[in-house]
């Protein structure tokens, strides 16, 4: 029998071989120009530097993706100790990859001296067009984005920049990876609103961390092969290392927007698993021409959580689990609700807890009118099982306002703490009544 002391000494052994060819091999990509060109450069051998001006950086890096794309190779974000000011309108064209050395990091990297952030950072100041707009076959990993002149305190100077990121008007996009980004001072993040001429397919968003100005970090239209919205953290406090965070007044200008923090349309199937928004009015927009899954959220200090709509009976549908939201600010209280449903198709609710209170980072009542809101003319169909709903104002949890709404709740728990099980029947006269 082979001891286990010896089998572990194989593996070692096996290991350590990996490790010398792997080093062995990077040493000879690092002398040798050519190979090393065929796993990708440091976009500093392009002369993209932190010393530059923003239009030479942003000539330097135009060029560095030009070569990239022919290639299919990876340009490198050397981290610095300054960021690389870099202008608007650089295009990443197919099949070209952005890669710096980051995981999200929410809450920032940190100068030692100064307040910026440090490692693999573009600094934008331009507000002419998109920093990056991208096509087919790209990806952006490990990167930060920071709008140094962007204001931290004061919600009447926000400088409302085009997108961080935003999908190709002119080719489409198909196959894009934005992962691992931290956004600082953006006005809207990324913006995938394609066009029915132009659609986009195969996006995934994962990792990324910020706190969009405008209200909005994503937003999707006509992405009809499963767009993917991965482990998404929206929060005013996510720079808080560099400079403090954002202030109440800046939260409470965002508030104004009555925008949606993701948002979705034209889509066939979307996945939205694990994302978290704070301070934004809405929560997430599930549009007209979409159905899919929507799971494990928190919706934190918004006016309205999810609004979901349809505009046909047959695939308007959506599973909607294992989530909470905290509806409380943002408008008058006879206008906030954490769920919000009209249109057509069905849409069920599973272990979605819905409560609210004071909050000190943004002005808000502490309260919701209803836990849920259903409106419009045509036939539609919810379920819920498993909600517990706290904090509404209303009589009952659900407030009615469609005819036609067959609603059916199970296992539920009301305000009181008592038992919700109740049915309407479109059948009948629509009575609000409160939970026994």
């Amino acid at each position: 029998m082979i001891s286990i002391r010896y089998t572990q000494s194989v593996i070692f052994m096996h290991c350590l071989v990996v490790a010398t060819v792997f080093c062995f091999s990077l040493s000879i990509c690092s002398a040798n120009p050519q190979q090393s060109a065929l796993i990708g450069k440091s976009i500093r051998e392009f002369g993209v530097l932190p010393g530059n001006s923003a239009t030479e950086n942003a000539k330097n890096l135009q060029a560095a993706i030009d070569w990239a794309s022919p290639r299919g190779a990876a340009l490198f974000i050397e981290p610095t100790d300054e960021p690389y000011r870099v202008s608007a309108g650089i295009v990443l064209k197919k099949n070209v990859s952005l890669i710096g050395v980051h995981g999200p990091v929410g809450r920032g990297t940190r100068h030692p001296d100064k307040k910026q952030p440090v490692g693999s950072v573009f600094s934008i100041e331009d507000e002419s067009a998109p920093f990056l707009t991208v096509e087919s076959a790209t990806q952006v990993r490990g990167i930060q984005f920071w709008y140094p002149r962007q204001p931290v305190s004061d919600g009447s100077k926000i400088i409302t920049y085009p997108p961080t990121i935003q999908v190709s008007k002119t080719k489409g996009a198909q196959g894009v990876t934005l992962s691992c980004l931290t956004f600082f001072g953006e006005y809207l993040a990324m913006d995938f609103a394609a066009s029915p001429q132009k659609i986009c397919e195969q996006i995934l968003f994962e990792h990324c961390y910020g706190y969009p100005l405008s209200g909005t970090f994503i937003r999707i239209d006509y992405c009809y092969d499963i767009p993917r919205i991965l482990h998404c953290h929206v929060n005013p406090a996510n720079r808080r290392f560099i400079d403090g965070g954002h202030s109440k007044g800046v939260i409470d200008t965002v508030m104004t927007k009555k925008t949606f923090c993701y948002e979705i349309d034209h889509t066939d199937n979307a996945q939205l698993i694990d994302v978290f928004t704070f301070g934004t009015w809405g929560g997430i927009f599930l549009g007209p021409a979409t159905y899919g899954q929507l799971t494990n959220f928190n919706l934190d200090c918004v006016c309205v959580g999810i609004h979901k709509r349809g505009d046909s009976e047959f695939n308007r549908n959506w599973q909607i689990s294992q989530g909470s939201i905290i509806a409380n600010a943002g408008a008058p209280l006879a206008d906030i609700h954490p769920l919000i449903i009209e249109g057509q198709g069905h849409t069920s609710l599973m272990n979605v807890e819905c409560f609210s209170g004071g909050n000190s980072a943004l002005t808000n009542v502490g309260k919701s009118y209803d836990f849920l809101l259903i409106r419009g003319n045509k036939k539609l169909t919810v379920s819920l099982f498993g909600c517990r709903m706290r904090n509404y104002v209303s009589d009952g949890p659900i407030t009615v306002q469609n005819p036609h709404a067959l609603i059916q709740a199970i296992g539920c728990v009301d305000k009181d703490q008592e038992s919700f099980n109740k049915t309407y029947n479109p059948k009948k006269t629509v009575i609000k009544t409160k939970s026994k």
